[in-house]
């Protein structure tokens, strides 16, 4: 058995089973390997059923009977129920909000199930336990304990041990767990492939002899440094750990290597960045201050800090590559029109006429229309032609017809002029990069809400491949400082931490049930002194109360209807969600911001690219459904003017952890604080996006460990500074190549 062998050549598979594996990513033998269990369940004693006490941690060996799915009579979540008998009695068992397991088990199944014994005497009961299908060979053979041979125990405890911080060095089997007491790997699973099935596959696979084959590309010297096991270790450790030290080990280090990979990436990226060329940009400090002095408000200092900043960057002539972070409403457009318009006063080199070109890309048309009249009015006093571009239509300013404002034009019209460099900013969503559509001198691209626009995305833009834009990537989603300095360790990062002078901090309250309708009153006050309001729903429509899966949560459309007829009937209400038409949804929009509708009920679509100042006030159903930085965008939708906002946040769930959970909003300064909060409470699985960064949950565990992070990065560039090439690193540059094949960044 080699590394690189299909799984289909060592295992027999059904159909179901090859499908499972495929949408797990799963082909060969070593992406078996590097299949990681997602946690490990600690086995209580083994025990007879007769004798359970409460409280106690169980394995119990026994037959499944009388399993049915049920909807519990309170909270009318989906339940499974069912027995496990042995010879000494019987017990009952529930799975909440696990429908399938009723349908995963055959009456009269032989199961090991693990767990712990809830209830009260005389009406004991297992909650959740997991279980395992066992046969007569397996219950002897006892898979749950270790996978090696003492031969290859001795051989693994060889290898280098881990030095921990006070200095000892143990082995990976040393501090066994009692016999009595076993860890489980528990493997993410798919329909058609089980974690116990892994457990057989990964015994197999280590059996075999494949830890020989497999090379590992961290560099002797950075594991010594960091006190790391090796990579045969670390695979020995992280499938079958005989202490949960052992598995934490093997994860630290393996999060250490993806961290490092990805650092290393970046860094070679950022160095191969400094050797290309891009447009110098350099405009006086007086023209900029004639520029700022026509905006409705005062520069903060973080913005002017951000402005000089990007700057002194686009005077280089190498290529400009930076990330603005800031909280909604914290002025990052402004910056933005600031470094477009040092870019348009520049000429293109060696002409006295025409003006370099600026890319403005947003995720939405609704956001790009947005952009569009904010630049109109930016450069009211210093007017240039300004482009819309957008999937539904293109508009240019300033309109021939229309004094002031702008006028819908043709596309073939609008791509001609962009071509030939008449209309020097053009915003529009990625319908800008579109083969159609050409610059003549593209040197400042700023994109919004979309981080991983790389090299490549630049190029396609720009078309020409002797200059590269610069890039400004802005975000508004509070990102931890862990995530920042890895996924964007290509980037200079700038923070926008200080809010326009005025701006009253948000009101943010927790709603009961009881106070709900106290609630519905501030609403009424604010709409009837004029102001709007916004209501976020969870779901776009009502869920179907037949299926076991649906998610019992408040609507869009029936909470719309709900409120028309019991609580705001003298108000006007719309909605807004994700499956309507943009027309529909620029509609919707035009009529909240023109102050026909009072209430916009809708999902978290409003969470990006709305602004209506007037709106003051905003209310979520369902808020424990959301993340701490998600709730965060939402609130900033009534942060845009200096009347006082209010955030209502309306939890279904009273459960400790959620109330905790949305308390950290309440009392967070700012949103880089909640995105720090968010990652130790929810965990790195609930950051939004993790998919586009294509990081493991390994990887996004480390996140959580500042030190790791930052010595993986400063190990990683200080190896790109002596070996930018990886020439002498050959296995390091192997394992970036698989990395890049994995995974697509840009």
């Amino acid at each position: 058995m080699r590394p690189a062998d299909h799984i289909t050549d060592h295992f027999r598979l059904t159909e179901p089973h090859k499908e499972a594996l495929k949408r797990l990513g799963l082909v060969t033998v070593q992406d078996l390997l590097f299949h990681f269990p997602s946690r490990y369940d600690m086995g209580g004693s083994s025990a007879d059923i007769g004798n359970l006490v409460v409280g106690s941690e169980v394995t119990i060996v026994g037959t499944l009977q009388k399993l049915q799915t049920k909807k519990s009579w309170k909270r009318k979540i989906p339940v499974s129920e069912g027995v496990i008998q042995d010879a000494s009695g019987k017990i009952k068992c529930m799975w909440f909000n696990q429908p399938y397991i009723a349908k995963m088990y055959a009456e009269g199944t032989t199961v090991r199930a693990v767990g712990k014994v809830t209830g009260s005497a005389g009406k004991l009961y297992l909650a959740n336990p997991r279980l395992e299908k066992i046969t007569l060979a397996e219950m002897e053979a006892n898979v749950s304990g270790g996978l090696f041979g003492q031969q290859q125990e001795q051989k693994a405890s060889m290898e280098n041990g881990l030095v921990e911080s006070e200095g000892t060095t143990r082995g990976p089997f040393s501090e066994k767990v009692s016999d009595e007491h076993q860890l489980f790997a528990v493997y993410p699973e798919s329909r058609g492939v089980t974690s116990l099935w892994f457990l057989h596959a990964v015994a197999k696979v280590l059996a075999n002899g494949v830890l020989d084959q497999i090379h590992d590309p961290i560099p002797s010297e950075l594991l010594k440094r960091y006190h790391l096991p090796t990579l045969t270790t670390a695979l020995v450790w992280v499938h079958t750990p005989k202490t949960l030290k052992d598995a934490e080990a093997a994860r630290k280090r393996f999060a250490f290597e993806e961290v490092f990979l990805i650092q290393l990436e970046r860094g070679r990226d950022r160095a191969q960045q400094r050797h290309e060329k891009s447009f110098p940009i350099e405009v006086s400090a007086s023209e900029v201050q004639a520029f700022m002095a026509d905006f409705p408000f005062t520069a903060t200092p973080a913005q002017m800090h951000a402005i000089n900043a990007i700057l002194k960057d686009m005077k280089s002539g190498t290529p400009m590559s930076r990330l603005l972070e800031g909280d909604v409403g914290s002025g990052k457009t402004a910056v933005a029109a600031t470094a477009a318009f040092a870019t348009v006063r520049t000429r293109p080199a060696g002409q006295k006429f025409g003006t370099l070109q600026v890319a403005y890309m947003a995720p939405t048309e609704i956001l790009a229309k947005q952009h569009f009249e904010s630049f109109i009015k930016y450069f009211e006093q210093f007017p240039i032609n300004i482009g819309l571009i957008t999937g539904s239509g293109c508009f240019k300013f300033p309109s021939k017809v229309k004094r002031g404002g702008a006028t819908a034009i043709s596309r073939t019209q609008l791509l001609k002029w962009v071509q030939n460099g008449e209309i020097p900013v053009v915003i529009g969503t990625h319908a800008l990069i579109q083969k159609s559509v050409q610059f003549k001198h593209l040197a400042l691209v700023v994109i919004d809400e979309q981080h991983r626009f790389g090299t490549n995305q630049r190029r396609m833009l720009a078309r020409k491949e002797d200059k590269l834009p610069h890039l400004l990537s802005m975000t508004a989603t509070p990102i931890p400082r862990t995530l920042a300095l890895t996924i964007y360790g290509d980037l200079d990062l700038t923070l926008l931490d200080q809010m326009p002078p005025g701006r009253k901090p948000i009101i943010t309250e927790i709603i009961k049930p009881e106070s709900r309708f106290k609630a519905y009153n501030k609403i009424r006050e604010e709409l009837e002194a004029g102001r709007q309001a916004y209501i976020i729903c969870p779901r776009i429509d009502e869920p179907d109360p037949d299926k076991a899966f649906a998610l019992m949560a408040k609507s869009v459309t029936a909470e719309a209807k709900r409120l028309k007829k019991e609580v705001f009937s003298d108000f006007e209400i719309d909605i807004l969600h994700s499956k309507m038409t943009p027309a529909k949804k620029d509609e919707v929009m035009k009529k909240f911001s023109e102050h026909k509708t009072d209430i916009l009920v809708a999902t978290s679509v409003v969470e990006v690219g709305v602004n209506v100042p007037n709106a003051t006030l905003i209310m979520i159903e369902g808020a424990e459904r959301f993340g701490l930085s998600q709730l965060h965008q939402l609130r900033g939708r009534v942060v845009r003017s200096n009347h006082q906002a209010y955030c209502f946040v309306c939890p279904e769930s009273k459960g400790e952890q959620t109330m905790a959970r949305l308390r950290a909003l309440v009392t967070a300064k700012n949103g880089f604080e909640l995105a720090e909060k968010d990652l130790m409470q929810r965990g790195p699985g609930e950051l939004s996006g993790r998919k586009q960064w294509g990081i493991s949950d390994i990887g996004m565990e480390a996140l959580k460990n500042l030190k790791l992070v930052e010595a993986a990065r400063t190990e990683a560039l200080e190896l790109i500074k002596q070996d930018e090439t990886l020439a002498r690193h050959p296995m390091l540059a192997e394992a970036l190549v698989r990395r890049t094949k994995n995974l697509h960044f840009e």
